[in-house]
């Protein structure tokens, strides 16, 4: 199978944000999407790797900031190349409000958000799907919405050409240097593994 038919599938891009005791955290996600209208109910994957997902599979709520086409490759790096387990990715971070939830949401760079309370998850294997009912929500700005293909083609850096071959990373473009790439590497950016590097 050609794992690349599914990169046309066309995803937007969302900071999901939960709160546990007195700790705030954050990820990248791609898979929001709204699945009911009475009651409001949305879903989000999470992969079980992330601090994130264990916030809200034990605090039950969290909140989706919709990143819209102003964001910079910055706010992917603190939110999608980091891990909550060693950083505090709000630490300095401007642009953040806390909603009724008590969870914080980001204000900059992006144009809605929406707060939600968890009804029910599906263990899907590496990720769980959480079905959350939307509790509140508002509209920040009228930019457009970021999409993968738009990040992808706007805002992640292009990988440099490298004539000394090697292996990219087809997540964030860091580059491994050597004829072969360990089944167990890890890449230190963005923390995926070998299965999506691939030969330059």
């Amino acid at each position: 199978m050609n794992t690349k038919a599914l990169y046309q599938i066309e995803y937007g891009l969302f900071v999901l944000t939960a709160q546990l005791g007195d700790k705030d955290n954050g990820c990248i996600v791609n898979t929001v999407a709204q699945v009911a209208s009475s009651p409001t109910r949305i879903s989000v994957a999470v992969s079980k790797q992330n601090l994130t997902h264990d916030m809200i599979l034990e605090s039950g709520c969290f909140n989706v900031s919709v990143i819209d086409q102003r964001a910079s490759f910055d706010l992917f790096e603190r939110f999608g190349f980091q891990s909550g387990r060693c950083a505090d990715k709000l630490a300095g971070l401007d642009g953040v409000q806390r909603s009724v939830n008590g969870v914080v949401y980001l204000t900059q760079n992006v144009n809605a958000y929406l707060s939600a309370k968890v009804v029910s998850t599906i263990d899907l294997g590496s990720h769980t799907l959480f079905i959350a009912e939307v509790t509140d929500g508002d509209v920040l700005s009228e930019t457009a919405s970021m999409t993968y293909s738009y990040y992808h083609s706007n805002v992640k850096p292009q990988p440099q050409e490298s004539s000394d071959g090697g292996w990219r990373c087809k997540i964030c473009g860091y580059v491994y240097e050597g004829d072969t790439l360990p089944a167990d590497f890890v890449c230190p950016l963005c923390k995926h593994g070998a299965e999506d590097f691939e030969k330059i």
